[in-house]
């Protein structure tokens, strides 16, 4: 498991776990594959923001 807080560890097409912005209260993680990489620092410290290819937008907490 990787740290999803740098972007240069997030590419397309990999499968990652996202939690979206309805579950941030949860910590609920949703599963899927990056279609779009939404941030554009370097760095977040809540997680990249990425957009799924089922068209899920969330913060990736895992990489698988």
């Amino acid at each position: 498991m990787n740290n999803g807080t740098t972007r240069a560890n997030i590419k397309e097409g990999m499968s990652v776990g996202i939690v979206l912005k309805e579950d941030q209260r949860t910590g609920k993680i949703t599963q899927g594959v990056v279609k779009r990489i939404l941030t554009n620092s370097s760095t977040h410290p809540h997680g990249i923001k990425v957009q799924l290819t089922n068209g899920q937008v969330g913060r990736v907490k895992e990489i698988y």
